[in-house]
């Protein structure tokens, strides 16, 4: 994306890892890794790949995760929103094949 971080580009490739990892959205593992919940410090690992934010989504077929989507460079919400219609776009792929 044009005038991105190039920061962004480690940190989508990490969302992905994340949600593959923990076959989790980034956004719903970071609601639940604030203090006092189940995932607190879970950022921590993994050498620091795990991403807490917005825009990491496991990508599913038949009910079976196939890979992740990671997505960086915009503010969470953008980044949410572009990810989801990444994974909609294989579901849609999916449905013409």
């Amino acid at each position: 994306m044009d005038g991105a971080w190039i920061g962004s580009i480690d940190i989508s490739i990490n969302k992905a890892y994340t949600s593959r990892a923990f076959d989790i959205t980034t956004k719903d593992l970071g609601d639940n890794a604030q203090p006092g919940n189940q995932f607190y410090g879970i950022h921590a690992s993994n050498q620091g790949k795990i991403m807490i934010f917005a825009g990491g989504i496991p990508l599913t077929r038949d009910g079976n995760v196939i890979g992740a989507i990671g997505v960086s460079g915009g503010s969470g919400e953008q980044d949410q929103t572009v990810a989801e219609a990444g994974a909609n776009a294989l579901t849609a792929s999916d449905a013409h094949s």
